[in-house]
C-alpha cells in the first residue's frame, strides 16, 4: 500500500505499493507511479505521466504531461522539465512533446530538460545543466548547454574525457 501524506492532493489511484508521497504534492488523476518510489514534498505530477519503480523525485519538481520516467531514476531537487517547445498562454498543442528518462539515469539539482529529448540508461546529468539533445546510455553530461564529459560504469565510476 502507498503512503500518502494527508497534506497532499493525490487524485490518481495508480500508485504502487510502498511508494511514499510527501506533503504538499499534487498528483493528477491520470498519473501512474510505480512501487517503492519516494516523491518528496512540493512535487506536481500531471495526468499523462508514467513513473516507474524505485524512483526518487526530490522537492520542487514538476513532471508535466508527456514525460516518462523509467525504473531506478533519481531526479534531483528543482529539476525543470518542459513539454511544449512553443508555449503560449491559453494555447495548447494537440499533443505534448514526449520526454523519456531511461532506467537508472540521474539528473542533478536545478537541471533543465528541454522537451522531446531522451536521457539514456544510467546516464548522469550534472547539477545545473541544460539538456537540449538526446543523451546516450552510460554517459556523463553537464553544463549549459550540457556537453559530453565522460563515461559512467555500472558501479558509478566516471571516466572523464
Amino acid at each position: 500500500m502507498a503512503r500518502i501524506h494527508p497534506l497532499s492532493d493525490v487524485q490518481s489511484e495508480n500508485i504502487g505499493a510502498n511508494t511514499m508521497i510527501w506533503q504538499y504534492c499534487v498528483v493528477l488523476k491520470g498519473a501512474v507511479i510505480g512501487e517503492n518510489c519516494n516523491i518528496n514534498c512540493q512535487v506536481l505530477v500531471e495526468n499523462d505521466v508514467l513513473i516507474g519503480n524505485n524512483v526518487t523525485v526530490k522537492p520542487g519538481v514538476q513532471i508535466w504531461d508527456g514525460i516518462t520516467i523509467e525504473d531506478n531514476v533519481f531526479i534531483g531537487p528543482n529539476v525543470t522539465f518542459t513539454n511544449d517547445l512553443v508555449p503560449r498562454s491559453k494555447k495548447y498543442p494537440e499533443a505534448f512533446v514526449r520526454t523519456v528518462v531511461k532506467k537508472g539515469a540521474s539528473i542533478g539539482a536545478n537541471s533543465t530538460i528541454v522537451a522531446g529529448n531522451t536521457i539514456g540508461e544510467n546516464a548522469l546529468i550534472g547539477a545545473g545543466s541544460v539538456v537540449t539533445k538526446d543523451i546516450p546510455d552510460n554517459t556523463v553530461w553537464f553544463g549549459n548547454p550540457a556537453r559530453f564529459r565522460g563515461i559512467i560504469d555500472k558501479n558509478g565510476v566516471i571516466t572523464y574525457k
